[in-house]
């Protein structure tokens, strides 16, 4: 076992708030601390600021919710002036929106960069938490708050060889600062999730062969980017506090309407229309929030993964390809669908293929390649596009020890567990930011992470008026909402895919599904209440 943070010996008051992570999430909560008076300070692993928009640099990475929402709502000012340009924003323009909001909010200097978090504990007679960083030193901290996101540990596959691979091997989640150019290279990409399904379309525009391994065929729909025009952008920031009212009460932190219609009350040419309606105006969201129950009756959404499989077959000429890209094993929306801009379409051209690693699998890689059951296939660079040990990953990465030394691994033996996701019982003064237990990766993002900063900021400055040292979930509370948040998975589709909701692309770890499916505004409201209730389900001491 590692040893325990050592005291600190700085003659210093500790810190009000530590935060691990300075991307979204991290950043708001600074700025939200700060606001309060309080001394906080921001702890980052990468050499710069942005969190999933900074280590992400993947060719075609680019935000599935549209930037006018996927943005602050907390300052009037920066929606008037930030100009977004496109639909969809790439990660270059999420990354210099983020480090616009470090300018005009003075970030910066509460940031420490190239600074990974490896330890904490709570030195429960102090009431402080013990950080420990990877260059040995130690920061003491009355509240610790994991900002560190829900998709930043990456996951390199199981594949006997890897290290012995000759030519060039890249993640799309560690990707070179300065890029990759794979003009005349062969080239594989493993992985057919969204870093996978975005890449492939502008890696094969410069490879001179391109091979596409795939596990699971997944859903993916057209995003249909564009640029923004300045009406489009004028006529946003005049309804942006409508749209933010209604992003906050919807299901998915999106501002669209709610499903009031079962998909099997209508025809099958109203739901042919309605679905064709979304698919041609592009989204992620359309689809599968068009009617009650795509994603709770198997019938129903059986008519929605049905319109998706015949756009693809319509798409791909290939029929081997088309059946191959095609998928079949789980209900659709179940596992994170994709936004692409012509990834099928990438499969009709010359030097474009797809192997089904269902059908044939690779056996190991080689130096000059990759070997499958069938053949030997030579490549020039392989491109890992295998996702992430989603939502627990980074939490699990710190050793976190709490009441006891009781670490966060001993306490998560068969599964997470936490209040709200923002709170776990045994780790006093200790906050998730969208951790498991929270809409977070079913909804859009900021929105998500907006509501927590608040509801955390709110929570530390309400235990400062009542000159409370301390609040932890008790264990009651606890275990009511995991129940609550399974519960809830249960009663809908989503527990019949082998997805990263339930940590199934993580050997060992625990099937429990993570998210709750509950909803944004109906999330929301229970989070407001406890905090009306006095913090109900916490221990206040």
């Amino acid at each position: 076992m590692p040893d325990a943070p050592r005291p600190s010996t700085s003659p210093s008051a500790p810190l009000d708030a530590l935060i691990v992570g300075a991307g979204f999430a991290g950043l708001y909560m600074l700025h939200r601390l700060r606001g309060l008076g309080l001394r906080a300070l921001v702890f980052e692993a990468g050499s710069g600021i942005g969190g999933t928009w900074f280590w992400n640099r993947y060719p075609g990475a680019r935000c599935d919710v549209e930037s006018i929402d996927y943005s602050y709502s907390f300052s009037p000012e920066l929606e008037r002036e930030w100009e977004w340009t496109h639909r969809y924003p790439d990660q270059a323009e999420i990354l210099r929106y983020i480090e616009s909001v470090a300018d005009r909010f003075d970030l910066h200097r509460g940031i420490r960069t190239r600074t990974r978090v490896t330890a904490a504990a709570f030195d429960a007679a102090e009431a402080v938490w013990r950080v420990r960083t990877e260059d040995g030193s130690d920061t003491a901290a009355r509240h610790l708050i994991m900002a560190t996101g829900c998709l930043s540990v990456p996951k390199t596959p199981e594949i006997d060889g890897l290290d012995r691979f000759g030519g060039r091997l890249l993640h799309t989640a560690r990707w070179p600062r300065g890029g990759a150019d794979f003009t005349g290279r062969r080239v594989a990409v493993i992985g057919t999730g969204s870093s996978g399904i975005q890449s492939v379309p502008v890696i094969a525009e410069q490879a001179a062969a391109l091979t596409v391994f795939q596990r699971t065929a997944n859903f993916s729909l057209p995003a249909h980017n564009a640029p923004l025009s300045p009406e489009a952008l004028a006529e946003a920031r005049r309804g942006y506090p409508e749209r933010r009212r209604r992003a906050r009460g919807s299901h998915t932190g999106v501002p669209m309407p709610e499903p009031q219609t079962s998909a099997l009350e209508v025809s099958a040419a109203e739901r042919e229309a309605v679905y064709r309606g979304h698919w041609e105006r592009g989204g992620l969201f359309g689809i599968f929030r068009s009617y009650t129950d795509v994603l709770t009756d198997a019938e129903a959404n059986r008519t929605a993964a049905d319109f998706v499989r015949e756009r693809i077959r319509e798409t791909v000429a290939d029929p081997e390809a088309a059946e191959a890209l095609t998928p079949r094993d789980h209900p659709f929306g179940t596992k994170r669908p994709c936004l692409d801009t012509g990834y099928y379409q990438v499969f009709n051209r010359d030097g474009v293929d797809v192997v089904d690693l269902r059908a044939e699998p690779i056996e190991r890689v080689t130096r000059e390649g990759v070997r499958t059951r069938a053949r030997d296939l030579p490549f020039d660079d392989i491109v890992l596009a295998t996702g992430f040990d989603a939502m627990t990953g980074a939490l699990a990465a710190v050793d976190l020890r709490g009441r006891g030394g009781i670490g966060l691994g001993e306490a998560w033996s068969g599964g997470w567990r936490s209040y709200l996701g923002l709170g776990m019982a045994g780790f006093p003064n200790l906050f998730t930011v969208t951790g498991p237990g929270s809409p977070s990766v079913l909804s859009n993002m900021l929105v998500s992470i907006e509501q927590h900063v608040d509801w955390i900021a709110e929570c530390i400055a309400a235990l400062r008026d009542r000159g409370a040292a301390v609040i932890e979930p008790t264990a009651q509370a606890q275990e009511a909402w995991t129940a609550h948040v399974g519960e809830a998975a249960e009663a809908t589709l989503f527990p019949r895919a082998d997805s990263w909701y339930l940590g199934a692309n993580v050997p060992g770890k625990p099937r429990v599904f993570m998210p709750y499916v509950g909803g944004v505004g109906p999330y929301r409201e229970i989070c407001a209440r406890v905090a009306e209730d006095g913090y109900a389900g916490f221990a206040i001491g």
